[in-house]
């Protein structure tokens, strides 16, 4: 299984080295030396790379640099700009982290509000600046956002194939009708 990790950003001085804008959580997993990336240029990019090798990765601040050992120079980097970075993983890897989880893990569980009672079915996760969104389709059919939030989402059981959603009405179940 693949998952997104991150995608090059602007060269960082005249060695090839770049910025990565950062798409995992993980990223001194995913940006470890000798680790094998999948690299898919965007439309319009003369860019040949399919797979890019990391050398190395540090930390200038917020922002992750890395040099891959396909790019020797400024020109080949500058060329880089926009390559989204991909890396293979067993569909049953987990993050270290026991309070993360990946998009997949998610995606078909069923989503209960806290007395039991059945919400609908997690259709995926919408990321966003400020926090992340469970995307929950509600029996009745609508699509609904719930912020992923421990307050709101006080329980993940990717094990046993559910969530538990703190609903309020308006979240996932609907308003009541004005009278």
């Amino acid at each position: 299984m693949e998952v997104v990790v991150g995608r090059i950003g602007k060269p960082h001085g005249v060695r090839g080295e770049v910025t990565v804008d950062v798409r995992t959580d993980e990223p001194e997993r995913r940006f470890a030396p000798e680790a094998r990336l999948r690299a898919e240029a965007p439309r319009g990019s003369h860019s040949t790379l399919t797979t890019m090798t990391v050398v190395r990765s540090r930390w200038h601040q917020t922002t992750l640099l890395v040099t891959f050992a396909e790019l020797t120079d400024r020109n080949s980097a500058e060329a880089a700009r926009g390559i989204v970075l991909h890396a293979t993983i067993d569909a049953a890897e987990t993050p270290e982290d026991p309070d993360e989880f990946y998009d997949h893990q998610l995606v078909g569980l069923a989503a209960y509000d806290v007395d039991g009672t059945l919400l609908g079915e997690v259709t995926g996760l919408v990321h966003g600046g400020a926090q992340d969104l469970l995307a929950v389709k509600a029996v009745d059919g609508r699509p609904t956002l719930v912020p992923f939030v421990k307050e709101l989402v006080p329980e993940v059981d990717v094990a046993g194939g559910r969530v538990v959603v703190a609903d309020r009405p308006g979240l996932v179940t609907p308003l009541p009708e004005d009278d």
